[in-house]
């Protein structure tokens, strides 16, 4: 339910977006460069580690829609949900493990962070740009989270469902021209 009462009791994260399109208009175009954009992590990695801060941060909104969205790219079912429980015997490959951990630290516990978290990147064969992107997926979805949890957005599972098809589709560049922003 939406803490906003201008917005309703139902309001979605495009509704807010409308409400708030100067934010929206730069916000889209980040994330699609963040998500779609160049990377040596696939959009369903990034997909994946979207879903799995959201999770960590118990953000259902962005949990729903970013778990479907890395399911459409790829990512089996019941992923996500053993991340959550634990990274190293969880059924990823084992490059990505380091990658999880490292998002996993840097949501829980960001003060914490060392030059090795980095460095067992490095060692699973990631380079630097792998790095900076996992760090900027995380970030993104942190504050996204916070946005939405702030604000009381939440969601259904069709509105997942139709959200996870959208972004699928058409990523996330798109949604400012459905909106109209």
């Amino acid at each position: 339910m939406s803490f906003l009462p201008s917005l309703g009791r139902d309001a979605t994260l495009p509704d807010l977006f409308k409400a708030y399109p100067a934010t929206a208009r730069k916000l889209l175009p980040f994330e699609e460069e963040a998500m779609r954009g160049p990377s040596p992590l696939s959009v369903a990695e990034r997909e994946l580690i979207a879903a799995y801060v959201s999770g960590l941060n118990s953000c259902g909104h962005c949990y729903g829609v970013h778990k479907i969205t890395a399911e459409a790219f790829g990512v089996a079912d019941g992923v996500l949900e053993s991340l959550i429980g634990d990274v190293d015997s969880a059924p990823v490959e084992g490059r990505m493990k380091p990658i999880l951990r490292f998002a996993r630290k840097l949501t829980l516990t960001p003060g914490r962070m060392v030059a090795g978290d980095v460095e067992d990147i490095l060692a699973a064969g990631w380079d630097e740009k792998a790095v900076h992107d996992a760090a900027l997926v995380c970030a993104l979805f942190n504050f996204m989270n916070r946005i939405v949890s702030g604000t009381g957005i939440v969601g259904t599972e069709p509105y997942y469902k139709a959200g996870a098809a959208g972004l699928a589709k058409d990523g996330y560049a798109a949604i400012a021209d459905k909106l109209g922003l």
